[in-house]
Order: C-alpha cells, then sequence, then structure tokens
C-alpha cells in the first residue's frame, strides 16, 4: 500500500511541476513582450506575438490583426516611445494537453490600472500571444460620470455598427 502511495505521489507531484515550469513559461513571454515595450523594441515586441495574432485596444475601433497593429505601433516605436506595462496579478489558465494557455492581468500603466486578457499557444516548443485584449478599467463610484464623456463619442458609433447588422 505505501508502495502504490509513493507511486501517486511522485506522479502527482511531478504533474504539479510540469504545470508550474509551463505557467513560468507563459509568465516570462508576458513579461518579456511588455518588457520590449516599454524598452522600446519593435522586433521583440512583435516576435512574441503569432503571425494571425489579433490585438484588441482600449478603443472600440481597435480590433487589428498583428499587421494592422503594427502599422498603428510603428510611428511610436520609430519616436522612441510606445507603452510601459507594469504586471500587477496575473492568472494564467491552460487545457488539458497544455498547448493552449489563456490569462488575465491587472496592469500599472500611463492610463492608471488596466486589464489585459489574452490566449497563447505552443507553437514549435515557444509559447506565442495569439489574442490580447486590453480595456481600462473604470471604478464603479465613477461609471456615470465616464458613461457621460463617452456617450457623445460613442453613440455614433454604436448607431453605425448597429447598421451594419
Amino acid at each position: 500500500m505505501k508502495k502504490i502511495l509513493f507511486i501517486f505521489l511522485g506522479v502527482f507531484t511531478t504533474t504539479i511541476s510540469a504545470q508550474v515550469e509551463i505557467k513560468n513559461q507563459i509568465n516570462e513571454t508576458l513579461d518579456s513582450w511588455h518588457k520590449a515595450a516599454s524598452e522600446v523594441n519593435f522586433n521583440r515586441y512583435f516576435d512574441l506575438m503569432s503571425e494571425d495574432a489579433i490585438f484588441i485596444g482600449t478603443d472600440a475601433t481597435e480590433n487589428w490583426t498583428k499587421t494592422a497593429f503594427q502599422a498603428y505601433a510603428k510611428p511610436h516605436f520609430d519616436k522612441g516611445r510606445a507603452w510601459s506595462f507594469m504586471p500587477l496579478e496575473r492568472n494564467i489558465y491552460l487545457n488539458g494537453d497544455k498547448t493552449i494557455a489563456w490569462f488575465d492581468e491587472l496592469l500599472d500603466t500611463q492610463m492608471k490600472i488596466c486589464r489585459g486578457s489574452g490566449v497563447l499557444i505552443l507553437l514549435n516548443g515557444k509559447w506565442k500571444i495569439k489574442h490580447y485584449v486590453l480595456s481600462m478599467t473604470v471604478p464603479n463610484d465613477t461609471s456615470d460620470a465616464v458613461i457621460k464623456i463617452k456617450s457623445t463619442i460613442e453613440n455614433p458609433l454604436i448607431t453605425v455598427l448597429k447598421n451594419k447588422k
């Protein structure tokens, strides 16, 4: 009986250890991605994204393919000013065969606290960002004021988007 228990504990420990290592790799990928932007390293930043990656920004019109996002970002990087996002908190989840990860994170940014969330895939032994969503957080106590500010800008966009259906 002790032998079975030791085998079970060994397998369990190995599984947990492997999962921790994978999450460390994913953390390194995301941290390197944010660091590349803060260091204005265009190539490194975009190399950490899959070729078919999608980036969704804070503006309702910002839903970019990797190529479109590169076109948007290039002038910022060329001026030596990209963005600086410092993770405050991050949660990572894995699918059963540990080839897909999804996450959410809180970030310290020039826009104050933002939330990032996304999906990474394992490609040729390396984790790549496939989908990323950046959101500005809005404290509940200030949402009425924020909605008032947004309304004049977003009401026309809502009309356009509804008419596209």
